[in-house]
């Protein structure tokens, strides 16, 4: 059974440093919400908090009708956490792994064994091989297939796919899906902006701060203004070339372009720009217009353009 979980007025620090400030956020049951932000912005600590590992300086969050702090004995049996750091144990096989989290929630793996299927059976043909010679995205399907053996009515999965390759990302989501639709409220964080798009809300974190939370469509279609993408032979300059260019809100590096937004006629911007980087002497120039996705929309957020 999936379960919602409702945070009001959460604050976290840690001496100086406030990792949390005011976090307001209700999350609906069966859910596939997402968390994100960059190192630093507080989806760990929101975590660790939830998941009972740390106490809140401020502020409660309900699991169902379960408290955090008053009921954490309750709240650990109905849920699965994968933390950001690979934590099982790296001398033991991916069976014995497995066998140990089993005994420790006391269930039994063959009765619970279809719940977690769809993931073991990637991992299920090295089953005697020790955990520390796993690959990056056979760990990670060895600690959810940890996470999931209890039956958990919540999954909280920090940052699972920092530092996977492409493919086992792609993998890992698709599993997650799977995940959701055995009725399991999913909360994933991620620094990675594109697995946005494929949670059903997500909240934009900065600094402690919660700056959005809407689906992520909803929050691309807010963004206002115009992006140009530009492109040049000699890329490593023309950050600091366009840095200022009248006209621009922000000017910021994207992949293998810069992109540029703005609030004026775009076809009069992509024209201006063409003439001054010509002017410059740089070659190839190449300056189109491009529809904004959610890292857009989060750097426009982080910092809002002069008024």
């Amino acid at each position: 059974m999936s379960i919602p979980v409702k945070i009001e007025n959460l604050e976290k620090s840690y001496e100086k440093v406030k990792a949390l400030k005011n976090i307001n956020l209700e999350i609906r049951p069966n859910e596939l919400f997402g968390f994100i932000g960059p190192d630093g912005s507080g989806k760990t600590t929101l975590f660790r908090i939830l998941t009972t590992l740390i106490l809140p300086d401020k502020g409660t969050i309900r699991l169902g009708n379960y408290d955090v702090v008053k009921d954490f004995k309750k709240i650990r049996k109905i849920t699965g956490y994968m933390p950001g750091r690979f934590s099982l144990y790296m001398d033991l096989t991916v069976e014995e792994n497995l066998m140990f989290y089993a005994r420790i929630f006391k269930v039994d793996i063959k009765e619970n064994y279809e719940l977690i299927e769809d993931v073991y059976s990637h991992i299920a043909p090295f089953r005697n091989r020790r955990a520390g010679d796993l690959s990056g995205g056979m760990k990670q399907k060895l600690a959810l297939s940890c996470a999931l053996i209890h039956k958990p009515d919540l999954l909280v999965l920090d940052e699972p796919t920092t530092g996977v390759d492409a493919v086992s990302r792609k993998e890992f989501w698709e599993l997650l899906k799977k995940m959701q639709q055995r009725g399991i409220t999913i909360l994933v964080s991620t620094p990675y902006m594109d697995e946005a798009a494929l949670c059903d809300r997500v909240a934009l974190m900065q600094t402690g701060r919660l700056m959005s939370v809407e689906k992520p469509q909803n929050i691309v279609n807010s963004f206002s203004g115009n992006i140009l993408t530009v492109k040049v032979t000699r890329m490593h300059p023309l950050l600091d070339e366009l840095t200022g260019f009248d006209g621009t809100d922000r000017v910021y590096r994207f992949g293998d372009t810069i992109h540029l937004t703005t609030r004026r006629n775009p076809e009069e911007m992509k024209e201006r720009i063409y003439h001054h980087l010509t002017e410059k002497g740089y070659q190839n120039i190449v300056v189109t217009q491009a529809e904004p996705v959610i890292e857009d929309c989060f750097l426009a957020l982080m910092e809002p353009p002069e008024k």
